[in-house]
């Protein structure tokens, strides 16, 4: 179970994880999305956040069957307390940390961030950073994502969880 900030590589490391582990990947946003019938975005501006994480937790709990497979978490799955006592407790949980910076710099790229829609990503990033790394922390894994290439990122979650 991969958890970090936005932007962190989750999906993308995520995929490739999967694949050199020979595992299923879920990506517990989109699975929100098929079940909803609409973008996390789009759930954000309609319903707000605690809606959309009291649907997150419901997904999460789904994805942790017991069948091993790579799970990219959204943002603030973790901070969730029930979703983070089912992650710690029924999966491997791999915080993906770095810096708020290079986390801008990805997420830049694209407008589909209800957090920092109108926002300045850098200040909005240093910010979740703040409050949301003291909770990241209880992961019992923590791998730096850099500006690298992914497979870097992929070596590194390996070596620390020992596959």
């Amino acid at each position: 179970m991969l958890i970090g900030l936005m932007g962190v590589g989750k999906s993308t490391v995520g995929r490739r994880l999967a694949a050199k582990l020979h595992l299923p990947f879920a990506d517990a946003d989109t699975e929100i999305e098929k079940a909803a019938g609409m973008s996390v975005a789009e759930i954000f501006d309609r319903f707000g956040e605690p809606y959309f994480r009291d649907g997150e937790r419901r997904v999460i709990a789904r994805l942790v069957d017991g069948t091993p497979k790579v799970i990219a978490t959204g943002g603030g799955a973790f901070l969730n307390e029930e979703t983070r006592r089912l992650i710690l407790e029924n999966a491997v949980a791999v915080w993906l940390d770095a810096n708020p910076r290079v986390l801008a710099e990805r997420v830049s790229r694209r407008d589909t961030r209800p957090l920092l829609r109108g926002k300045n990503p850098v200040e909005v990033l240093t910010e979740l950073a703040r409050v949301r790394n003291p909770i990241y922390a209880l992961a019992p894994f923590r791998v730096s994502s850099h500006k690298a290439p992914h497979e870097t990122t992929v070596a590194a979650i390996m070596e620390a969880i020992g596959a």
